[in-house]
């Protein structure tokens, strides 16, 4: 025998085949070592092969070795898309030995290479079918530029096995095309341009074991198109734009047919009828389609099927015996991303021998642990969130580990947001509340403006308790957070915490539009008399306040309008959208997000540039020229650094908000740092920009420092006669004069402008 055929033979469609069947009967022999070995660890842990220490669900399969004897990373592939490893090699001639290099075909093309009696003409732009010896046995035209097979033009090359066809022009093929061709296990026609088939065309490859017609326009197929594939064992049509399958049976002409790929089709209905004569059908891919309904006995003839994939249909609804008669042969079912209404306690009742089951992309709100249990094989299953996998614990591998803001054993899985999360909290609090206290002790040259200062302090620091909270929730489920997490995302605390961080958010929003619009009245229109007095301002306030909570509040009141509002996630913070959440609850977080506060983002960033230019082409009298130039390239710097912390602070926000509505996916990583570090950003400078950078209020701190080392040095000194006589006669200590620069900036600290 030819090394080469040694070398490929292993890829034989009968054993692969028995390599599944292999597969399940070692399958059912672990079953019952396997129920020993987990007999010994308690619910939701499993042993480190034959040692007695047992490890959790969360670190079974997480890529790092926590077992001594690293049976934790042991059989943790699911063979999911294991036959595409195998469909690699049949793309490509096996590689020969490098001392095999004789040929024995008699005629070939000078272009084409020869090794024994396989030849292969690879993008060497032929037009047709070159002329070859009768004795070939495998042949490679790709990539050329072949349109039309006419009829017999394989006819002498009786002994071909192997026929690679693909990435050609291929538009038409005659009916009698491949006649003569009764040895032809494998044929390729892969991305090619056939529209059609015509009823007879295979009529002589009753040996074909492999039909590859992937990426083809074929609308639609004749229910004859198969005629005489009586050993076709594997069929690959995906990409084909097919519409439909014939009726009444599909494997009517293909009794033998094992394995049947339709991939990313337009396939629309699928029953009892079309699949009826496909007894022999072991895995059956049918991924992105557009299937809606699956009849409930639709599989009701596959009894040897043991991979289905419905993964990215639009299945809406399965019946509650739709797999009942694949009990006791299906290993692996993926129904992922579709937009299923319901999953019943009882769909997988009966499928005690699946060991691997996907579903992502689904929402289960009735989710509930005895829906899983009767898989007592189940190794591998998919969830939308990881928050499900706890009701999953007899499963070693659960997936996802994390949402990219919690993880299996915390709310937050990065210990730098475990740390930063309390600092930004400690930093917004203290900042806050710094800032009311010497609000409140310092005399204000502007009272109104000083009360509406201090409430945004009061509003911001609203930021930091969540925070806060958030901490600690995260320090209360460390270890065990995969337990909790649909229950603290469902509970009043975190529709709590998730109001005040919206609360927070909105009347600090509100408040910063309504100071921005004060002070653009009074610097671009200094004599319009529109200053608001006492009583306006206190109405001003009092509005925004209420209008805040109501914007809090608004999702709380329905919960079958809203859904969860405040609980899609661990920080209970309405940020990301998903195709799960309520339209009433993704259109009003819209309308905040990027209605309200978009508005008032472009709002105070046009009011500061024309409170710039305002004052830059009018300016102030000042002694000199110097003086004025010092003062324009400080209020510059202010305005400057108020406007850029508003846009460091919302314009991230809103480009995750769009991405989201765009469905564009968001690593759940970005979401949490955009909460931690992005959100809290205003709340925490807030202080700063208005308050601690103002001459005044510097002003006014020095002067109180001072006035307390001069009581200090009073104290300090009256038990001298001569210091005190020295003390009287000093009508005030030098260090109680403000500077040169102090005393200007507080001429234009005077000024209404500048408050």
């Amino acid at each position: 025998m030819r090394a080469g055929k040694l070398q490929s033979s292993w890829m034989d469609v009968p054993l692969i085949i028995f390599f599944i069947h292999l597969t399940q009967t070692q399958v059912k022999v672990l079953e019952a070592s396997k129920v020993e070995e987990e007999a010994r660890c308690p619910l939701g842990q499993f042993p480190c092969g034959n040692m007695s220490e047992c490890l959790p669900q969360a670190l079974q399969c997480n890529g790092h070795t926590d077992c001594p004897n690293g049976a934790d990373e042991w059989r943790c592939g699911d063979n999911v898309g294991w036959a595409d490893l195998i469909g690699e090699t049949l793309w490509n001639r096996p590689a020969m030995p490098h001392f095999v290099n004789d040929c024995f075909l008699q005629e070939y093309p000078e272009i084409c290479i020869c090794i024994q009696t396989d030849i292969e003409c690879v993008e060497v732009n032929l037009l047709g079918v070159p002329p070859l010896s009768a004795n070939v046995t495998w042949l490679s035209l790709k990539s050329n530029k072949i349109q039309v097979l006419s009829d017999f033009v394989f006819s002498k090359y009786t002994s071909l096995e192997r026929l690679f066809l693909q990435n050609n022009s291929l538009q038409l093929i005659s009916k009698h095309a491949f006649s003569g061709l009764y040895n032809l296990k494998r044929l390729f026609l892969s991305e090619n341009l056939i529209s059609s088939l015509t009823p007879g065309v295979f009529g002589d490859l009753n040996q074909l074991k492999w039909l590859m017609l992937d990426h083809n326009p074929l609308r639609s197929l004749s229910q004859d198109a198969f005629i005489g594939l009586d050993s076709l064992m594997y069929l690959s049509m995906v990409h084909t734009s097919l519409q439909q399958l014939p009726h009444p049976s599909f494997c009517q002409h293909m009794p033998a047919l094992d394995w049947l790929d339709l991939e990313g089709n337009q396939i629309q209905t699928l029953n009892y009828s079309i699949l009826k004569t496909c007894g022999k059908l072991e895995v059956l891919l049918l991924m992105d389609n557009r299937i809606k309904t699956v009849p409930e006995n639709t599989f009701q003839s596959l009894w040897k099927l043991a991979e289905l994939n419905l993964s990215s249909n639009r299945i809406r609804e399965l019946p509650k015996t739709t797999f009942k008669n694949l009990a006791k042969s299906l290993l692996k079912l993926n129904i992922s991303h579709n937009p299923l209404l319901h999953i019943y306690p009882s769909h997988f009742n009966h499928l005690t021998h699946l060991q691997s089951l996907a579903l992502e992309g689904i929402e289960i709100p009735n989710i509930q642990t005895k829906m899983f249990l009767p898989m007592m094989n189940l190794s591998y299953i998919y969830f939308k969130t990881f928050q499900y996998c706890s009701y999953a614990p007899h499963v070693r591998s659960c997936k996802p580990n994390t949402d990219g803001i919690s993880s299996f054993e915390d709310l937050l899985a990065n210990i730098v947001l475990r740390v930063s999360v309390w600092v930004m909290a400690f930093i917004t609090c203290f900042g806050n509340l710094l800032v009311i206290g010497m609000r409140s002790l310092i005399r204000a040259e502007n009272n109104l403006h000083a009360a509406c200062i201090k409430v945004l302090c009061c509003a911001d620091c609203l930021m930091g308790v969540y925070l806060f909270f958030v901490g600690v929730v995260d320090v209360k489920f460390r270890g065990q957070y995969n337990r909790n997490a649909l229950l603290w995302m469902e509970s009043v605390e975190c529709r709590t915490i998730g109001f005040l961080a919206m609360l927070s958010t909105e009347v600090s929003v509100l408040l910063l539009t309504y100071l921005t619009l004060e002070k653009f009245l009074v610097i671009v229109f200094p004599f319009s008399n529109l200053r608001p007095g006492k009583l306006q301002t206190g109405v001003v306030v009092s509005s925004i306040w209420l209008m805040g909570f109501i914007i809090a509040a608004v999702p709380l009141m329905n919960e079958e309008v809203f859904g969860n509002y405040y609980g899609r996630n661990g920080v209970c913070f309405p940020l990301h959208s998903d195709m799960q959440e309520k339209p009433t609850a993704r259109r009003y977080s819209t309308g905040i997000f990027l209605g309200l506060n978009l508005v008032a983002f472009l709002v105070i960033v046009f009011s500061y540039s024309s409170m710039f230019y305002s004052i830059y082409k009018t300016g102030i009298n000042a002694t000199d020229l110097r003086s004025r130039l010092h003062r324009d390239v400080a209020v510059a710097n202010r305005f400057f650094f108020i406007v850029f912390s508003d846009a460091l602070c919302w314009i991230p926000i809103f480009l995750v908000k769009i991405l989201s509505l765009l469905e564009v996916e968001i690593p759940g990583t970005i979401s949490s740092w955009v909460v931690i570090f992005i959100l809290p950003i205003n709340s925490a400078l807030n202080p700063i920009l208005y308050t601690l950078t103002t001459s005044f209020f510097r002003e006014q701190v020095e002067v109180l420092l001072c006035q307390w080392q001069r009581r200090h040095t009073l104290k300090k000194d009256r038990k001298s006669l001569t210091s005190s006589t020295i003390f009287m006669e000093t009508p005030r200590a030098p260090c109680c004069q403000p500077p040169a620069y102090l005393q200007q900036a507080s001429m234009i600290s005077a000024d209404p402008r500048y408050a």
